[in-house]
C-alpha cells in the first residue's frame, strides 16, 4: 500500500497556457511560479501556498479536441477554500467571470462547480467539520446548496453568536 498523505498538484493540458494561467490567476489569486518554453507550460502555485506548485499548465494547439463529456478520464480537480465566507466570495467571483456551472451540498463539504477557458471543470468546495457530517460520513449526497443559509450557520457571526 502506497500511503498517499494528500493530492499534491494537478496538470492539464489546455488549449493555451497563458490563456489558461490568466484565468486562474483573476479568479483563484494563483501566482505564475515559472513560464516555460515560450509559455508553453505554466506552473502556478496558490497565494500564499507552500507547494513549489499546485497547477501545471500545458499548452496543446488551439485546435485540440475536448475529450467528450461521459469518457474517460479526469472529470474535475476541487480546491478547497477555508472558510464559508471564502465559498460565497468564490460564488460571487465564478459568476462575474462567467465560469459558474452549478453548486451542490454534498453533506460533508458545500460545493460550487465552474469551467476554465478550456471547459476543464473545476470544483470549490468549503469542508464542513468532521464531528457534523452525521448521516453523510457514510454515503454520498447530491443536494440543492443554500450558500446565504450556509453562511449564516458556518459562518464567523454564527460562531460568535455560539
Amino acid at each position: 500500500m502506497i500511503p498517499v498523505a494528500r493530492l499534491n498538484h494537478a496538470v492539464l493540458f489546455v488549449r493555451d497556457a497563458t490563456v489558461a494561467a490568466d484565468f486562474y490567476q483573476r479568479v483563484f489569486g494563483f501566482e505564475v511560479v515559472s513560464s516555460e518554453r515560450n509559455g508553453q507550460a505554466v506552473f502556478m502555485r496558490a497565494a500564499g501556498g507552500e507547494n513549489h506548485h499546485d497547477l501545471g499548465l500545458f499548452s496543446v494547439g488551439a485546435a485540440a479536441p475536448r475529450a467528450p463529456r461521459g469518457s474517460t478520464g479526469l472529470y474535475h480537480l476541487a480546491w478547497e477554500v477555508p472558510t464559508i465566507e471564502d465559498l460565497a466570495t468564490a460564488a460571487r467571483e465564478l459568476q462575474v467571470v462567467g465560469a459558474m456551472s452549478g453548486a451542490s451540498d454534498h453533506g460533508v463539504s458545500k460545493s460550487l462547480y465552474g469551467t476554465d477557458p478550456d471547459g476543464n471543470e473545476f470544483e470549490v468546495m468549503w469542508r464542513v467539520p468532521r464531528e457534523f457530517w452525521g448521516e453523510y460520513e457514510q454515503r454520498g449526497a447530491i443536494l440543492p446548496l443554500d450558500l446565504p443559509a450556509e453562511v449564516a450557520r458556518w459562518g464567523a457571526a454564527a460562531a460568535r453568536a455560539s
